[in-house]
């Protein structure tokens, strides 16, 4: 099975570069969900490592991305998105040891057709053993996946941060048009003692007479070292159709398990129950390991709430004015006994009928807010909102009260 799993660096605690408008994690955050949406509309196997502002160790993004592999597997990418501190403006591209240039050249030239300057793609060696790539995600991968990292430029040089700003859906846009071209174009294999026809075609899932017909073969013999075209299939799209209830992208996170962790915790924090994540996981009893990957159920109807992630310095009146609700309204609807609340905890929040709501919303900018991470929390857009607040620059104040438009 072919698969592209998307690894947006940092989180969590862990912000990195911080510019008037941009903050690290966030951005690399929301290209990894735009180049995610993207593969998926064209009927790629997509996953993302880290789908919430939260902090994930080395260790256990490498838990993670190997939960995603199965057996079936025969071309996997995974793709880790970041920003550089580069002193030149532009993006680079860092690809394995183990793989060939072409996937880092077709990224590559994609980055430059959207008018970024791409400063190089190359492969970086560990200092203490040559042999080895230097970055863990790459190194410590599984060695049948293909690990690249592209650095997108430097928010701390003005001529980056703007074009990162103005152009990011452009971005992810042309990083996943590359990634299917890739993933659709034919590949080589060279026969190794023991391949048969059978085995091959098993392999990259196409029919043998798919792969003689590719190869001009008249029958089944084959020699060692012998080259073969490997057929792709179209990628199959997705029907345009939209589903009757409005999901959150994806049927389920991971959650990797640490130290303190019960499914009561984890429940909690991702607002479902003990029963379902059980249900889910195929769990007979309540014991965790450390280490252990667990799927956690995130369909939800939006028809009739939003999912809100509380942040530091949220209180429930600060939330209900956001959301032109009331805080007995959500207490309500999350069966809350008291008006305390805890950072990263999710939050049903009263969605009302479009009949009934006003066609914005007021919301004060905090510590941290970009237009860009406002327009992702309300499903908007950086345009939409600079719009109607007559904005001439993406900058923000702290106390400033925008208008944030509501479909």
């Amino acid at each position: 099975m072919q698969k592209v799993i998307i690894n947006a660096a940092l989180g969590g605690d862990l912000s990195g570069m911080i510019s008037d408008n941009i903050i690290e994690k966030d951005y690399n955050l929301e290209i990894s969900r735009l180049i995610y949406d993207k593969l998926k509309s064209m009927g790629v196997n997509a996953y993302l490592v880290r789908n919430a502002d939260i902090d994930l160790s080395e260790e256990e993004r490498l838990e993670i991305i190997d939960a995603f592999l199965s057996k079936d597997d025969f071309e996997v990418i995974l793709l880790t998105n970041k920003l550089g501190n580069n002193e030149e403006a532009g993006a680079e591209i860092i690809y394995s040891l183990r793989n060939s240039n072409e996937l880092a050249l077709m990224l590559a030239q994609s980055i430059e057709n959207t008018g970024q300057d791409v400063l190089k793609y190359y492969q970086l060696r560990d200092p203490n053993n040559t042999a080895l790539d230097y970055y863990d995600i790459i190194k410590n991968t599984d060695p049948n996946v293909e690990s690249i990292i592209v650095s997108y430029g430097s928010p701390m040089i003005t001529k980056d941060n703007d074009f990162l700003i103005s152009n990011m859906e452009i971005l992810a846009n042309g990083i996943a048009d590359s990634i299917y071209s890739y993933l659709t174009k034919a590949n080589v294999y060279f026969v190794k003692p023991g391949d048969t026809l059978y085995s091959i075609a098993k392999k990259f899932n196409v029919s043998v007479e798919d792969l003689k017909n590719a190869n001009g073969l008249s029958s089944n013999n084959l020699d060692i070292g012998m080259e073969l075209i490997i057929p792709k299939k179209e990628i199959e799209k997705p029907s345009p159709e939209e589903p009757d209830t409005p999901l959150v992208p994806d049927d389920y996170i991971l959650h990797a398990i640490v130290k303190g962790d019960t499914l009561y915790s984890i429940a909690k924090k991702y607002n479902t129950t003990v029963e379902k994540i059980k249900e889910f996981n195929n769990l007979e009893s309540n014991n965790l390991q450390i280490g252990e990957v667990l799927k956690i159920p995130t369909i939800i109807n939006l028809n009739n709430y939003i999912i809100y992630k509380v942040k530091k310095g949220d209180t429930l009146y600060s939330i209900a004015r956001t959301y032109n609700t009331t805080v007995l309204e959500i207490k309500n609807l999350n069966n809350l006994t008291s008006d305390n609340l805890s950072i990263d905890m999710n939050l049903k929040i009263p969605n009302p009928s479009d009949n009934t709501r006003p066609n914005y919303t007021n919301y004060v900018v905090k510590k941290g807010d970009t237009l860009y991470s406002i327009a992702r929390t309300y499903n908007t857009t950086v345009l939409d909102i600079m719009a109607l607040n007559n904005l001439n620059s993406s900058s923000l104040q702290i106390g400033e009260v925008l208008k944030i438009p509501l479909k």
